[in-house]
């Protein structure tokens, strides 16, 4: 086994640095907004790990069944010395992936994606260990914004799962693809795992379970914010909120001031007042149209090539290659 080595292109300080930034931005909009990467410090992985095993979260089991089903087909339909998975984490669901790959041939290099330094380097060394005759080259980075820093050499597949595309607007979600097609070379792949449009009355509690870990969740943000920029939210004051947006086909996570308040950010010197009732969006996960994910991914060039569902059409893998 060849120990797996981490390029880093995102220090603690360049996280900092984005956090004020979109914690200042945010704030201050009207309405007001925060992403929702920064729901995930220690905490918020673990609420999210225990939100993956709620009955009423269907995403994560639903693609680990298909994934589970189909994934001798994806290896198949592969042409990929080098596996790239973007926001990796525990590259849990991507040891299907691996084993299918490495069975059907020409696989060498695997590239896990993360932020999170401590994580990819154990992900790293767990894969490395579980198939060694795979070199692991992690790359610590914002996958929205650093796609440049990708390793080439080999043919690739980038893999996105875990319907991560839908927390991006259309806008964003335009240009994240046409970033992908740029770094890619004709004939390289891409894996998409994303959420389908289904019945409000199934999504919109999978954002807002009966135990209330989703709501925990939802105020973990504020949590962070009061953690790493000094402000003085009481998260206990705000409600969790999420809702079917039908006109935009995406499930709406959002906070509401319980009462009027005056919340201080000292790290930004920054005072910003809430009114009573007042709602600030804190994540969307949009679900696609297999016509109209199609669409974006030629507007992007992309070429579809196949695309797999599970029985009851909640969720697809949809592998593309860049023309």
């Amino acid at each position: 086994m060849t120990a797996p080595t981490l390029e880093i292109h995102l220090s603690d300080a360049d996280l900092t640095a984005a956090l004020r930034a979109d914690a200042r931005r945010g704030l201050t909009d009207a309405p007001k907004t925060l992403p929702p990467k920064w729901f995930y410090d220690a905490r918020g992985s673990e609420l999210f790990e225990r939100i993956t095993e709620l009955p009423e979260y269907y995403p994560t089991r639903t693609e680990r069944a298909l994934l589970e089903r189909v994934v001798g087909e994806i290896a198949r339909g592969a042409r990929s010395e080098v596996l790239v998975e973007l926001g990796a984490g525990s590259a849990a669901k991507t040891r299907l992936l691996l084993t299918a790959l490495t069975a059907e041939g020409p696989l060498k290099t695997y590239v896990p994606q993360d932020v999170s330094a401590t994580a990819l380097r154990d992900a790293a060394n767990q894969v490395a260990a579980e198939f060694p005759t795979l070199a692991v080259h992690g790359v610590v980075s914002d996958f929205t914004d650093t796609l440049q820093n990708l390793p080439r050499g080999g043919r690739r597949m980038i893999a996105f799962l875990g319907g991560t595309l839908g927390n991006l607007v259309p806008g964003e979600r335009a240009e994240f693809l046409a970033g992908i097609h740029e770094v890619l070379e004709p004939g390289e792949q891409l894996l998409l795992g994303v959420g389908l449009v289904i019945d409000a009355a199934t999504l919109v509690p999978a954002y807002d379970d009966a135990a209330g870990v989703t709501a925990e969740f939802n105020r973990n943000i504020l949590h962070v914010l009061n953690s790493r920029l000094g402000a003085d939210f009481a998260p206990d004051k705000f409600e969790h909120v999420a809702l079917w947006d039908a006109e935009n086909e995406w499930i709406e996570m959002r906070l509401a001031a319980t009462e009027d308040m005056t919340v201080r950010v000292r790290e930004l010197d920054l005072t910003v007042e809430f009114a009573r009732g007042e709602q600030m969006r804190t994540e969307i996960s949009a679900k696609f149209r297999l016509e109209g994910l199609r669409a974006e991914l030629a507007a992007a060039g992309f070429d579809t090539e196949q695309v797999w569902t599970d029985p009851d059409d909640r969720f697809a893998l949809v592998l593309a290659a860049r023309n």
